[in-house]
């Protein structure tokens, strides 16, 4: 452990600070008369109940709100929704596995003023209006906050800051792996994101544990003569699919061809995420047919389950490769691909499949040829 960390983590025990009051506190500096929405369910009762009290004690105004769990195809309850609506100035998922979907805004997104649609009130607030900031914690444990949360989080942003200057300009990025990953990833004219855990201003959110960079590869288009992404990712780390996550006990190997999964080969594990694939190809002309997707939009729906959605670093040094998603792409000496819908709102899916493949080597690419490597077999090369 990082002297910086462990210094860190003694000071927030000595000022007596949970691991909630951390998150309220210095994360998302809740202030007096703050609007604070709790969602969670009977699984994370204690986290989001620590968060209702640490909201308290800040002097913000929280409500609290339990629905059963939800998978990657479920909807959120209509209540849940409603609640979202109000636009509070902070919005908790405290989820056992996801918050559900918004079926009203599926059928008819919500539209920014810059022309983006939105097929969640959620990621509309957050990321279209900009007027609220949010926390998700899919997969969320005790054990994970209290081993994850307490991190330095100056020592986080200034990484997500640096690897955000050696993204800017990079074309492509290149990602290999001793078990056999070699992904050529098109990036031109994409923005780095960071999940750095200051989520102290409108707009802005992300998850705990945070410790991420992670950009959306441009989209394969055959048409129009747009590259996508080109090789093989083989996880083996841990995966996530549509009843959860799982460590890898065999890897999973993915061929890539023009930005889009063309076959997956492996054991059990492989036919699982082959099977949430399928799935997620099949179901949108049911709700297209239903009237809960856009019409015309099932065949976009289609397509995108299959594309490369993310690629992302993992950069909390107290995160550990655990089966748990939520704390496993933010792992040291990893990094992540995932499956289905991207960040930049043009590949829309029912699904996004993170998963971890270790010990990456990744390179980057510029406009006039030359290069820079930021990890090399796992090893962190900014600091």
């Amino acid at each position: 452990m990082e002297l910086k960390l462990f210094n860190k983590i003694k000071e927030n025990i000595r000022e007596g600070l949970s691991p909630a009051e951390n998150v309220v506190e210095n994360v998302c500096k809740v202030h007096r008369g703050e609007r604070v929405l709790i969602i969670a369910n009977p699984a994370t009762t204690q986290i989001a109940q620590d968060l209702y009290q640490a909201v308290v004690k800040a002097e913000g105004i929280p409500t609290l709100m339990f629905q059963p769990d939800k998978t990657s195809f479920d909807n959120a309850n209509p209540e849940v929704l409603a609640a979202i609506k109000t636009n509070p100035e902070l919005c908790f998922s405290i989820s056992n596995i996801k918050l559900g979907k918004d079926p009203v805004a599926a059928g008819e997104p919500y539209v920014s003023d810059d022309g983006q649609k939105f097929t969640h009130i959620f990621d509309y607030l957050l990321d279209g209006k900009k007027t609220m900031r949010a926390i998700w914690t899919p997969g969320i444990t005790e054990d994970m906050m209290n081993r994850t949360a307490n991190i330095d989080y100056d020592k986080l942003k200034s990484r997500c800051e640096k690897l955000a200057e050696l993204f800017e300009g990079a074309v492509s990025v290149r990602v290999t792996a001793p078990a056999g990953t070699d992904l050529k990833i098109p990036v031109k004219g994409r923005k780095l994101l960071f999940d750095d855990g200051d989520f102290s201003k409108p707009g802005t959110g992300g998850n705990i544990p945070a410790g991420e960079v992670f950009i959306s590869p441009v989209v394969g288009d055959v048409e129009n003569k747009i590259e996508g992404c080109e090789g093989i990712i083989v996880y083996d780390g841990s995966m996530t699919f549509s009843d959860g996550d799982s460590i890898l006990e065999t890897p999973i190997s993915c061929k890539v061809e023009k930005g889009y999964v063309s076959s997956i080969t492996g054991g059990d594990e492989a036919k699982r995420l082959l099977k949430t694939i399928t799935e997620a190809e099949k179901r949108p002309y049911i709700l297209e047919k239903e009237g809960k997707l856009e019409k015309g939009m099932a065949d976009i729906y289609k397509k995108n389950a299959r594309n490369i959605g993310e690629l992302g670093i993992g950069l909390n040094p107290a995160a550990i490769i655990t089966g748990n998603m939520l704390e496993d792409e933010k792992a040291f000496h990893t990094c992540h691909f995932a499956i289905g819908e991207n960040y930049d709102n043009d590949a829309p899916a029912l699904i996004h499949l993170d998963g971890v493949v270790r010990e990456p080597t990744i390179v980057l690419t510029y406009e006039d040829g030359s290069e820079k490597t930021v990890l090399n077999n796992g090893n962190l090369l900014i600091d």
